[in-house]
């Protein structure tokens, strides 16, 4: 008689139970991954706030709009200077105009780090962030970000705000391009994609 070759069924528990850990660890993982990203475009809300309200500081105009930029960045080649007007005139996404140059000035004196010129800086889930005035309803200047997915979004509203797309510093939408209207939703949608902006 042949003897049979197999796995006992110890064998099987156990390899099941091996591959078990394995994945909850790649899905725990995972996790911290987005949680990290999450709470790095969080820290990007705050520390680009952060450098505005420096510059304000250090020289008594808002950076973009600073209209003595051009004499105190005069070479190589000059900062373009703002109107002076107290605002951040543009589109939040611009290639020109006081909202790019925005993050020239900031760059320029070494408030921001990385990127060149006017160059948009890009969020953890690789959107665009903008700065401009008044959007969404939100009076002043906000911080934009865009391309974010609902279930992202709505973690950045409850941990920054107050979890509605429609009220509060931190709005939300899901029209482009961003307009000075109060958005529309009351609620998320973890499918649709959003442009959410941040009163500074």
């Amino acid at each position: 008689m042949e003897k049979q070759v197999g796995f006992t069924l110890i064998e099987i528990s156990i390899v099941l139970v091996i591959i078990g850990l394995l994945l909850g660890g790649v899905l725990k993982g995972q996790e911290l991954i987005e949680n990290a990203k999450i709470k790095r475009m969080n820290n990007d809300f705050s520390g680009i706030a952060s450098a505005t309200y420096s510059y304000l500081d250090r020289y008594s105009a808002i950076p973009g709009d600073d209209k003595n930029a051009g004499t105190r960045w005069a070479t190589s080649p000059a900062a373009t200077p703002g109107s002076g007007n107290g605002a951040l005139e543009g589109a939040w996404d611009a290639s020109s105009g006081e909202t790019a140059h925005f993050w020239d000035h900031l760059r320029r004196s070494n408030l921001i780090v990385g990127g060149t010129g006017i160059d948009l800086p890009i969020h953890a889930f690789g959107g665009k962030i903008g700065v401009a005035d008044g959007l969404l309803g939100i009076t002043g200047p906000v911080i934009c970000m865009d391309n974010i997915n609902g279930k992202r979004a709505e973690i950045i509203d409850r941990q920054l705000d107050d979890g509605k797309p429609n009220i509060g510093t931190l709005r939300a939408t899901k029209i482009t391009p961003l307009s000075t209207s109060v958005p529309t939703e009351t609620n998320y949608v973890e499918s649709d994609k959003y442009s959410i902006c941040k009163q500074m």
